[in-house]
């Protein structure tokens, strides 16, 4: 019995598929329950026979700034087209740290020569030097395309991907396109490609120099992403400071204080380690 469970034609077979088998062609050995036991028996368990895939091991990114310009995010998300089943797509690179679009393009399709210019302008445009910056993206076509790994590699740029199926691993371009299509103007469908450029154009310009930012101490993308934030606290200081001093009861005596930019922003902070555990 155990040359045949474990022969070239049924090594990679369970037990009640060889029994079946066995009986099919007029044979009777043991049961499924004893051929169980005599794999148990003589290997110490019973483990998968069959062949599977082996998937491969997908660390979780943990990815970090302190400043602008240090670690990018970007992605690629469909706008509709005037008809059923037509889509633009529009690519999107955000600044981790400060929010900041700093590249965009609508394009009538997902391509990765596309995204390299995009990637190239924008790094010109930002004067990144090699080993500056981190660009982050999920496990997209164009994301993983080798002409766009060729590029980063020349341009001194360390790339590094989400693992598969994990939204959470690239939070900042999907809030981002949140913000975008649940803004009251975003329409149903955009009637050209032109339509959906004339609409991008007006909204990071908003999203990037006026929209208050709760993950940024309510300040704008650009007020972070060009250094003037602790001037802009400065200010809201001086008038919480003067309002405190008209009407000291409504603060319940205590000094209210602007919101502080946070130091740092993480892509997936990791756990804090707990001594003797």
């Amino acid at each position: 019995m155990i040359e045949i469970l474990h022969s070239e034609r049924f090594r990679d077979k369970a037990p009640y598929e060889i029994y079946a088998t066995l009986l099919d062609e007029g044979h009777y050995f043991c049961s499924i329950r004893t051929m169980y036991r005599i794999l148990s028996t003589y290997h110490g368990s019973v483990t998968e026979r069959r062949r599977i895939v082996s998937r491969s091991h997908y660390v979780k990114p943990e990815l970090m700034a302190t400043a602008s310009n240090q670690l990018w995010s970007w992605d690629i998300t469909k706008l509709k087209g005037p008809e059923k089943w037509t889509y633009f797509h529009l690519y999107v690179i955000m600044d981790v740290f400060s929010r900041y679009v700093v590249g965009w393009m609508v394009a009538h399709r997902e391509q990765d020569a596309l995204a390299k210019r995009l990637i190239e302008e924008t790094c010109v445009k930002q004067n990144i030097e090699p080993g500056q910056l981190t660009i982050h993206a999920d496990r997209g076509s164009s994301m993983k395309s080798k002409a766009v790994a060729h590029l980063l590699a020349d341009l001194g740029v360390t790339k590094t991907h989400s693992r598969p199926y994990q939204s959470n691993d690239n939070p900042f371009s999907e809030a981002q396109f949140k913000t975008l299509k649940y803004c009251p103007d975003f329409p149903e469908r955009f009637g050209s490609i032109h339509d959906a450029r004339s609409f991008s154009h007006p909204f990071f310009n908003w999203y990037n120099n006026e929209h208050r930012h709760s993950g940024i101490a309510l300040m704008t993308p650009a007020q972070v992403h060009y250094g003037l934030a602790h001037q802009v606290r400065q200010c809201r200081a001086l008038t919480l400071n003067e309002a405190f001093s008209r009407h000291p009861e409504r603060f319940k005596g205590e000094l209210p204080k602007p919101p502080s930019l946070p130091e740092t922003v993480w892509i997936n902070k990791p756990s804090p380690v707990i001594p003797g555990v």
